[in-house]
């Protein structure tokens, strides 16, 4: 997970739509607190300093310790309201980090030793089809990023969520297929270049994505097309 971030709070006294201009005109957020099996708490937050985090690029995969009233709370980002005009924070919703439970998170993944991979080297191309895993963290254990290593990746070959070492602490929170994250692909002139450069070689489809002895990746497909209705 990236560092963990400090925000300063007040407890809200009135809620509503007219306190919460009030408050965004006196240079405050309104804000709540939820989760852990306690009550809601509503706060507001300096807009300045919000502004500030958001604009880290890390704040909605940070943890964030919250300082009310002489207490410490630690949370996680779930949502920013954004004016629609302006792009100027209106509202935040922090989700409380209970003690030893764990919580479903977003968490981007990186790709390492590409210059290891015959494939890419041959000018094969990563198709990423998903650039964050959907993971279940104990809650002081949510990793920043997740490594995938790329090492001996032919043209062809595809990545799997069973091929990827997790942090401890950390699952992933689709269980009911083993999802492709990634796949290599070949670019045009690379597959005019192996037609041309020995007879019975096996040719790349037409959809870019290399035959392999485990058949097209189907489950890839999927994904792209998943991603494209969001």
């Amino acid at each position: 997970m990236s560092d963990a971030l400090t925000l300063p709070a007040e407890t809200r006294e009135r809620a509503g739509k007219g306190a919460s201009r009030a408050l965004r005109r006196e240079g405050r957020v309104p804000a709540v607190i939820y989760g852990g099996k306690e009550e809601p708490i509503t706060i507001h937050v300096e807009a300045k300093e919000l502004v500030k985090q958001l604009g880290t690029g890390h704040f909605m995969n940070s943890i964030v310790t919250i300082e009310l009233g002489g207490k410490k709370i630690k949370t996680l980002p779930k949502d920013v309201s954004l004016h629609p005009v302006s792009d100027r924070p209106e509202h935040v919703d922090f989700f409380r980090l209970a003690k030893g439970g764990k919580i479903e998170v977003q968490v981007p993944v990186v790709f390492t030793n590409e210059e290891a991979s015959p494939g890419l080297k041959k000018g094969g191309v990563l198709n990423v089809v998903r650039h964050e895993l959907d993971l279940v963290c104990e809650n002081d254990k949510i990793p920043g990023e997740i490594e995938i290593d790329v090492t001996g990746k032919e043209v062809g070959d595809s990545i799997h969520i069973s091929e990827v070492t997790l942090p401890e602490g950390a699952e992933s929170a689709i269980t009911d297929r083993d999802f492709t994250i990634a796949t290599l692909v070949a670019p045009s002139a690379l597959k005019k270049s192996e037609g041309a450069e020995g007879e019975g070689e096996e040719e790349v489809p037409a959809d870019g994505v290399a035959a392999t002895e485990q058949g097209p990746d189907a489950d890839a497909a999927e994904e792209q097309e998943e991603k494209s209705e969001d």
